[in-house]
């Protein structure tokens, strides 16, 4: 196993092993700071994060608002809050070590007011910014204005063109690395294009390589590139160390760094991990971001998979070949579709599916009486989490709506985060995770359930394993 030299990252040398920012609380400044403090760049998670009272208890998040533009304001403050919380507590822990960012996703909701209000309010802090889940133009110039490096996370080459040639060669002596986030093995939202198959994984390695090829161009040879998605050994990625081709590179760890003594996630939450098998985890589209994401197959995941097969178009009047007059709801009212369609969705009703709620795509879906309940309540209950929600049909801008109808196919992404990461029930919620969980389960370092410290796993990274 090849020597994994330190490398100049955020204008210091550190060991280039990054922690993932992981979601909701996921990733804290507990966890974040624990990597830092081992020479590494530790990253907490930006999105909604935990806030404590004096006592140093997490203080439960209850909305007040009566209308959704209310409750994203209160959003919004609890977010600031709660990451200036996370950015003192990884400053303490990692002890003048490594380098501690922030991760936040551009589409969250107000996205730029909520970094900026945690970066003024955690001046000297923090390190740099981490930011993906769209095209985050202006991530460069929010850096600059505090004097922090960014970096983006990206999923092809011509991804890093489109943000360089827009906005980025303006401040490019503030871009720390880029993040390559593989879009087939990478865990929670994944940025997997029209023009690319879910179903079909390309290689990482020539993917980075074009990426460093398109950065040579911009002059960003000494710039490092993260390899971020599917890392869990070193050395099966040795052959990227020193490698010319690629320049200087960093590997990040997200999944594995979920099962760590720092983690706040659970302990059910942990042992679950260690039990996955390959194919546990599902490449899935039923987030309201509308992006691709990678989650554990719970019951979470198998009623949305089921609740999306139980779907059949319609038309208003006969048109074609929908020509069976259906009826659905207590007013009996009444849409068209085929005879065979029809026989499926009595067959759905005769088992207890017997609500049809439509969504904006001239379909309707089926469900049981008590899930249809609860969506509608989820999407009335809406704080704005997203800069648009395909569920909930919110959006930031003046009007609140994307304009078009609530999608019940979909969930509140901030309702199951908020539930699992404070110990809510994991069959039942969404459980993110990378494509490569399935190896805690066969990874000696974990035999008997051990679990690590942060030290202790950093160790192990180093040794290739």
């Amino acid at each position: 196993m090849k020597n994994l030299n330190a490398i100049l990252m955020g204008g210091r040398e550190v060991i280039p092993l990054v922690e993932g920012g992981k979601g909701i609380s996921i990733s804290n400044g507990k966890s974040s700071g624990a990597w830092a403090a081992c020479g590494g760049v530790g990253t907490f998670s930006g999105v909604n994060a935990d806030i404590r009272d004096p006592d140093g208890r997490i203080l439960p998040q209850i909305y007040h608002g009566r209308t959704r533009r209310d409750r994203h304001e209160e959003l919004i403050d609890f977010s600031i809050a709660g990451g200036v919380d996370q950015a003192q507590i990884a400053h303490e822990f990692a002890a003048g070590k490594g380098r501690v960012h922030i991760n936040v996703l551009w589409e969250m909701g107000a996205c730029e007011r909520v970094l900026q209000g945690i970066l003024e309010g955690a001046k000297g802090l923090i390190h740099g910014i981490t930011c993906g889940a769209g095209m985050p133009y202006r991530l460069g110039e929010i850096a600059a204005k505090f004097g922090i490096h960014y970096y983006p996370i990206i999923s092809s080459a011509r991804a890093f063109r489109a943000l360089w040639k827009r906005a980025y060669h303006k401040f490019g002596d503030m871009l720390g690395a880029v993040v390559y986030e593989d879009p087939w093995l990478a865990g929670g939202h994944n940025g997997i294009s029209n023009s690319e198959n879910p179903e079909k994984p390309e290689p990482p390695y020539s993917r980075v390589a074009a990426l460093r090829q398109q950065m040579n161009e911009f002059g960003l040879r000494q710039t490092p590139i993260i390899m971020a998605g599917g890392v869990w050994y070193l050395r099966d990625w040795e052959d990227w160390i020193d490698n010319k081709e690629l320049g200087p590179v960093a590997f990040q760890f997200g999944t594995r760094a979920l099962l760590t003594q720092e983690s706040p996630i659970s302990d059910g939450w942990k042992r679950w991990l260690l039990e996955l098998k390959k194919g546990d985890v599902l490449l899935n589209r039923f987030s309201p971001t509308g992006f691709w994401s990678s989650a554990v197959r719970n019951g979470f995941i198998n009623e949305l998979k089921d609740r999306n097969d139980r779907q059949i178009p319609f038309t208003e009047e006969a048109v074609g070949e929908h020509t069976a007059e259906f009826e659905y709801g207590p007013r009996k009212r009444s849409v068209c579709v085929t005879p065979g369609d029809a026989v499926r969705g009595q067959a759905w009703c005769k088992q207890g599916f017997t609500v049809a709620m439509k969504t904006p795509d001239s379909t309707m879906i089926f469900v049981s009486p008590e899930k249809a309940d609860q969506i509608r309540t989820d999407q009335i209950e809406c704080m704005g989490c997203l800069s648009q929600c395909r569920f909930s049909n919110w959006a930031q801008s003046e009007s609140g709506s994307t304009g078009h109808k609530a999608d019940p196919r979909s969930y509140c992404i901030q309702k199951t985060l908020q539930d699992i990461s404070h110990e809510g029930d994991l069959d039942s919620n969404l459980m993110f995770a990378g494509n490569g969980a399935y190896r805690f389960s066969s990874d000696p370092f974990y035999g008997n359930g051990f679990v690590p410290t942060v030290k202790q796993l950093f160790a192990r990274i180093l040794t290739g394993d």
